[in-house]
């Protein structure tokens, strides 16, 4: 067996991060420490757990650890959610359960990417779909977001309850479908379907048809493809769109909106340039 297969990845992660702790700022300042850092059963008492189960922990010893107990550890040591995430993949094989943190902002170097698409319409939406970004293009092509106020830049919202987006759509049904589908598996993982509970009951008052496919149950991943729109300056146009994560922000997503044919990118690029904003 090699040393990468034999080595306690757990218990060298466990014991590197509490050696980074400063003991003092926790209280436990006291007689002369001959290791930096936090002791084991300083961990095991902040974790609320026993020091000898976490001495097995490092030691490699005792069989793989509760979900809880690693959710303790995480706590007691500080860890930020990218360490947390780790210690469950080298703890438990899979990483932790998500905690669904609600956001409606975007950091400027975020929105400077989105401005530097030029001719392609691009947006920020959360994992309720409300739409936190775009950038001009998106505003000429798709919504102007800044005219609406921040409860009706939902994209379900729009597609159900907005006549003039409905009308822009070739299959309005099918789009509708896709929208529900893989809105819902969004939500759920993130792990935020009770936060949109209130948004999907709504919209069951507001639009039958929403209802009607909310009740299909359907998910689907939201990837790539392509959109066909009627747009009342550009005329049919048609966009390959795809969907990215942002990395370090679960609760963002970004699609963008690329012309499907140079002729297309140049009819945008045209309307851009005459746009007065």
């Amino acid at each position: 067996m090699s040393d990468a297969t034999s080595e306690n990845l757990l218990g060298t992660y466990l014991k590197d991060r509490r050696t980074r702790l400063d003991a003092a700022a926790f209280g436990f300042a006291g007689s002369r420490r001959r290791t930096p850092g936090l002791r084991r059963e300083e961990v095991a008492q902040r974790a609320n757990i026993s020091p000898t189960w976490y001495t097995w922990l490092e030691q490699g010893r005792g069989g793989a650890p509760s979900a809880d107990v690693l959710d303790r550890i995480a706590v007691a040591l500080m860890l930020t959610d990218v360490e947390r995430e780790h210690l469950f993949l080298i703890g438990l094989g899979r990483p932790p359960e998500v905690r669904y943190q609600a956001s409606e902002s975007v950091s400027p170097r975020l929105q400077r990417v989105l401005d530097a698409l030029e001719t392609s319409p691009a947006i920020i939406r959360t994992v309720t779909w409300d739409v936190v970004a775009w950038n001009r293009a998106a505003t000429l092509v798709l919504t102007d977001y800044s005219k609406l106020a921040p409860e009706r830049r939902n994209i379900l919202r729009l597609i159900f309850c907005e006549p003039r987006v409905r009308a822009a759509q070739y299959d309005w049904e099918s789009v509708a479908r896709f929208v529900v589908a893989a809105f819902r598996a969004d939500a759920a993982r993130a792990g935020a379907v009770s936060h949109v509970a209130e948004l999907v009951d709504e919209l069951c008052r507001l639009s039958p048809d929403f209802a009607r496919l909310w009740a299909d149950n359907d998910v689907r991943s939201y990837g790539e493809g392509v959109k066909h729109l009627r747009h009342p300056v550009l005329g049919p146009i048609a966009f390959e769109y795809s969907a990215f994560s942002v990395d370090g922000r679960p609760d963002l997503g970004m699609v963008v909106y690329n012309p499907a044919t140079p002729v297309d990118a140049e009819r945008i690029r045209k309307v851009l340039a005459t746009h007065i904003d």
